[in-house]
């Protein structure tokens, strides 16, 4: 019972491959680790980190083939947080396919649902990769033995460091409580002893000093690598700092870093709203995404337009109703009409739906939704005219955007919100801007569980959430494979 337990186990944290020889099959944790870490080579290293890039990508079947059930064929942030929202459903047209889908649009799922199951392998897939990459770059005389220049090593160990930190930081919100892996698992009793949920507060205390040991390997430059800017930067590490500060209340600290990632005068507001959608890192706002490519080996490109076409992720009713007349952002974001969502397609004319290689990128944090997060912390010191002042710089840049007719928008459409002293109004004003600014860029329910929200709104729209819904359910495999060292969230 031990062994099958073990095998379980691995599977997630060091990806033992294989069916038919897993007692025998080295963890790939382990690897031929006397040759790779005792002797690694400059290609090594570099696809060590290269490589923990991919599961934040929108590539199908990373990690498995067409495993809908588990919840592997994409990421599944669409579903866990948009669907699980009151902005999305499953299809413009309801119908039975990937029920899994439903019971998490209706808090039917439980332990053993793949939108949590996936999300987990996910995230432990890529810590697990990056754990690996850290081992590497902290080799002693790395540059003598492979030739890396000091800057370049030190800027991978700024991006190893911010990707953990992301890695964590999507697991810690989503189920609370989770172990924390920091180097890569070489033995069977490694993965047991691993195997143990640390508390939220230790989790965050890591992804803090994690990110603080980012910001100091990183140059002090808009793009790491002018050559390939896709790649972690000051600004994102600084950006993932205010996110962290934001989730756990430190409203100081969100304030402080916003700031300072402002003061880098490396990111403005984008003109037109949809340029963050369809443009290559050549616009002013966008500052993390993953930089899917059309045609490469491997594919690197954006599958999710491909479920597009098989009639996945519309908007729901009340995500429409939520704009306000006019507001050019509805129809940029979806097209009704076409049964297009364009912001996940890159376009605004259907262009990549059914493509599952497409080239449109996959944004993680722009502006907008960082200086959002500063008007909250704003709102929560009491000083409502600079909350305020943001939330109305955001609703200047909308109505003053290209639509998507090209058809100016009406005047008077989104008015500058007026002075208020009234902390209820104006954080209804924040929350609403969020909803209408980051539809479907999977926020909704995040927001909607960190503002203390989800039960009431969701409840108000029929759906059956539970105190025990603010967390997902640890995946039930998982718990049974580490025999019961991995105990399971509350109500599970």
């Amino acid at each position: 019972m031990k062994k099958l337990s073990i095998i379980g186990l691995l599977a997630l944290f060091v990806a033992v491959v294989g069916c038919e020889k897993q007692l025998t099959i080295e963890p790939i944790g382990k690897t031929t680790d006397q040759e790779t870490f005792s002797s690694p080579t400059l290609s090594t290293v570099e696809n060590s980190v290269n490589s923990s890039y991919q599961l934040l990508s929108n590539r199908l079947n990373i990690l498995a083939q067409w495993d809908w059930a588990g919840g592997l064929v994409f990421q599944n942030d669409l579903v866990l947080q948009d669907i699980a929202s009151d902005d999305a459903e499953k299809k413009w047209n309801p119908d039975g396919d990937q029920p899994w889908m439903d019971d998490v649009n209706n808090y039917t799922f439980t332990s053993t649902n793949g939108g949590p199951n996936g999300l987990w392998k996910y995230n432990y897939e890529g810590i697990k990769r990056i754990n690996i990459a850290i081992k590497l770059l902290t080799t002693p005389d790395l540059e003598n033995i492979t030739g890396i220049t000091t800057a370049r090593k030190n800027q991978l160990l700024g991006e190893a460091y911010f990707l953990r930190s992301y890695y964590y930081f999507s697991l810690v919100t989503n189920f609370g409580d989770v172990p924390l892996i920091l180097a890569p698992v070489k033995t069977f009793d490694e993965a047991f002893e691993v195997a143990v949920r640390a508390s939220k507060t230790t989790v965050f205390d890591r992804i803090k000093a994690d990110l603080t040991t980012a910001k100091g390997f990183m140059p002090n430059s808009k793009f790491s690598s002018n050559t390939e800017k896709w790649r972690v930067s000051k600004g994102a590490v600084i950006a993932l700092q205010a996110k962290a500060a934001l989730y756990t209340e430190k409203w100081d600290d969100v304030i402080t870093l916003v700031t300072e990632l402002q003061g880098l005068g490396f990111y403005n507001l984008n003109a037109n709203y949809f340029d963050n959608f369809n443009s290559e890192f050549t616009d002013n706002e966008v500052i993390f995404a993953y930089d899917h490519q059309s045609n490469t080996t491997p594919r690197s490109g954006n599958g999710i337009c491909a479920p597009l076409d098989w009639g996945f992720f519309a908007p729901s009713t009340d995500f429409l109703n939520a704009f306000e007349a006019n507001d050019p952002r509805k129809e940029l974001t979806v097209n009704v009409a076409g049964k297009n969502v364009n912001k996940l397609l890159g376009s605004l004319n259907g262009a990549n739906k059914g493509n599952d290689d497409a080239s449109n990128n996959k944004i993680y944090f722009r502006l907008a939704d960082v200086l959002l997060w500063k008007a909250e912390a704003y709102i929560e010191k009491g000083n409502y005219p600079e909350a305020i002042a943001i939330i109305n710089q955001i609703r200047t840049r909308a109505r003053t955007s290209a639509t998507a007719s090209g058809v100016p928008v009406p005047a008077g459409t989104l008015p500058n919100r007026p002075a208020s002293t009234d902390k209820a109004i104006v954080k209804d004003w924040l929350i609403s801007e969020r909803r209408v600014e980051l539809g479907f860029e999977s926020q909704r329910m995040l927001d909607l569980k960190r503002w203390k929200l989800a039960k009431s709104v969701m409840n108000a729209k029929g759906k059956n959430f539970q105190d025990k819904h603010y967390l997902y359910p640890i995946p039930q495999g998982e718990v049974d494979a580490s025999a019961g060292t991995l105990t399971p969230n509350p109500g599970y």
